[in-house]
């Protein structure tokens, strides 16, 4: 998730689309829009009564924050921090259950289709840990994992049979493992010293386990990767038949381990090729640049819910909420002081500050229909100009004009019913996300200031 935002400039769609792709293909992950750099203070704060009031509740995704984990691996610039001392994990599900009530009392009788535990890294809790933040969730909020699709992430060195049977007993289906690198020198020129074994005997627990969908994440434009390495790596993951595989690029963010790390030639987009055929050989179809799934395999553990249409609460420090008008979250921060003062903030907030929102975006007319355009068009099933319509009763292209540079640049295909990526298109959906910010989005996420 890199957030480096070139300002729009006053450049047409054609010219501008050119300036950009003249550059690297890797210019911005567009996972959300907007991102935690464009959020502020609420002044004054929501109260999340009023925040919740007019939205759908039936259909909501329930995302828990664990902002730990046994190192920072050198490419991270996600919410976390590192083994933390004394009762400070306690601590934090004390408070998640003071924030959990809150928000069921703000929410009302709300529906969860949809439960995912990220971080950090979740595993790092022990298991009577774990057990207890699921019990949390499932008597406080009635959010079951037992009952809807729940998704947990994992890294290796942190996976045993007593966390994973916790999981499998509350009903978690699917788990997702941070290999990045199945190579130990490439794992250690990314900044994550992690012995294959460890990783291996990782695998090896969760397939035993018998999760439902098995996911692994890998890296590549490591140093030092080559073209045989990384397919090396493929197959290595393969060998574990996993329901889904996430390839992610390299990139090299502010403030982490890998900040001052250049390299003389960028082998990503390569490498991408490479590895999107090399798993089409094996039978897997393609949801986006990132997420491969293996061909026949039902994607339950997305179902029902889906992020740009139904609202999303997050609990845990680092969580962002997302309602149709309104995203929040605790600050953001990167580096390791920052992260620190932000947990140590969520840490000894009182009882009733948990009942509003403090820090977030509201999201304009035109904000909301390019989060749209922008999320869906980036998907390989493409943008419905009907569903666009019925949400918003005018069509993507009318509003934004500049998608039909897509098509002349080859990146992209238009019918009456249908805005999709090509292939080219999809290669380049971190060159085509950033160009579809808008100016305002773009200059406060230029201005931020990393802490």
């Amino acid at each position: 998730m890199n957030v480096v935002a070139t300002m729009p400039s006053n450049r047409s769609p054609d010219a501008e689309l050119a300036r950009r792709l003249a550059g690297s293909a890797y210019q911005g992950y567009a996972y959300s829009y907007p991102h935690k750099t464009v959020y502020a203070p609420l002044t004054p704060p929501r109260a999340l009564a009023d925040v919740w009031a007019e939205e759908s509740k039936r259909v909501l995704e329930l995302y828990v924050h664990v902002p730990f984990c046994a190192m920072r691996c050198g490419f991270c610039n996600l919410f976390t921090t590192v083994n933390p001392l004394g009762d400070v994990v306690a601590r934090m599900l004390s408070q998640l259950a003071v924030e959990a009530d809150a928000a069921a009392r703000a929410l009302g009788g709300a529906h969860f289709a949809r439960i995912a535990v990220g971080g950090g890294t979740p595993t790092f809790l022990a298991a009577d840990q774990l057990d207890r933040l699921f019990d949390i969730l499932s008597q406080t909020l009635g959010a079951a994992p037992a009952l809807v699709p729940t998704s947990v992430e994992a890294s290796p060195d942190t996976v045993t049979a007593e966390k994973l049977a916790v999981l499998r007993r509350h009903g978690v289906r699917r788990v997702s493992i941070g290999v990045q690198s199945f190579i130990d020198s490439e794992a250690r020129a990314l900044g994550r010293p992690q012995r294959r074994a460890i990783v291996e005997q990782a695998l090896n627990l969760t397939a035993a386990a018998g999760f439902p969908t098995r996911n692994i994440d890998l890296i590549y434009g490591a140093p030092g990767q080559t073209a045989t390495s990384w397919l090396a790596s493929l197959d290595a993951a393969l060998a574990w038949r996993p329901d889904e595989i996430f390839l992610y690029p390299l990139y090299v963010r502010p403030l982490t381990g890998l900040a001052r790390m250049h390299s003389a030639q960028d082998k990503r987009l390569d490498l991408y090729r490479r590895g999107r055929d090399h798993l089409f050989a094996a039978g897997f179809v393609q949801i986006n640049m990132r997420c491969f799934r293996r061909a026949g395999v039902h994607a339950a553990d997305h179902a029902c819910h889906h992020v740009l249409t139904d609202g999303t609460l997050g609990l845990g420090c680092g969580a962002r909420s997302m309602t149709s008008t309104l995203h929040y979250s605790s600050e953001y921060a990167v580096g390791r002081a920052g992260v620190k003062e932000i947990v140590a903030d969520y840490l000894s907030r009182p009882l009733e500050s948990f009942g509003f929102s403090h820090f977030g975006v509201t999201l304009s007319p035109d904000d909301r229909k390019r989060r749209r355009i922008l999320l869906t068009l980036l998907e390989a099933e493409g943008l419905s100009r009907g569903a666009y319509r019925q949400s918003f009763g005018t069509d993507a292209i009318e509003d934004m004009p500049q998608l039909i540079s897509l098509v002349s640049a080859g990146f992209a295909v238009i019918d009456e019913s249908c805005i999709r990526l090509t292939d080219s298109g999809l290669e380049y959906a971190d060159v085509i996300g950033p160009w579809l910010y808008s100016a305002e989005v773009a200059t406060r996420m230029e201005s931020y200031r990393w802490r």
